[in-house]
């Protein structure tokens, strides 16, 4: 069973990762799967589209989860917050997916037409893990970076 605690990130843990790529003749494949070049073994993934430019998506924190992002086509931004400093990612490359640790306020925004956003995670769902209230999350991280 996972504790309660939330984890304690810095946004300098956040990076970008580069997925292996094999470019032939009629494409390219871009390929994340369970090794050593991933943080995490994959246990779930989601994909996020039809994203209004205007959109705000993530608006969260967790508890335990890790996460890889990636814009699968077009682009958008990513806010991280880790209690004091703020980094800001853009992304728009298929074969580049951002490592977020748990522990990281992450928002998602500034999407371009057309986007699709992929999320692979060690975890399964489980809305217990979610923390989205920003106030909460300033408390959890206080006084602990």
């Amino acid at each position: 069973m996972k504790s309660n605690n939330h984890a304690i990130s810095r946004v300098a843990q956040c990076r970008i990762i580069e997925l292996p790529r094999h470019a032939h003749e009629n494409g390219t494949i871009a390929v994340a799967q369970n090794s050593s070049l991933l943080p995490f073994d994959i246990k779930r993934t989601f994909f996020i589209y039809d994203i209004p430019s205007d959109a705000k998506r993530g608006g969260h924190s967790h508890y335990h989860t890790e996460e890889l992002i990636v814009a699968v086509t077009g682009s958008f931004v990513v806010k991280m917050y880790d209690g004091v400093e703020w980094k800001t990612v853009a992304l728009n490359r298929p074969y580049q997916a951002l490592y977020v640790p748990a522990g990281i306020w992450r928002s998602l925004e500034d999407f371009s037409s057309g986007s699709v956003c992929l999320s692979l995670c060690p975890d399964d769902f489980d809305e217990a893990d979610y923390v989205r209230d920003m106030e909460l999350f300033k408390e959890l991280t206080k006084c602990k970076l």
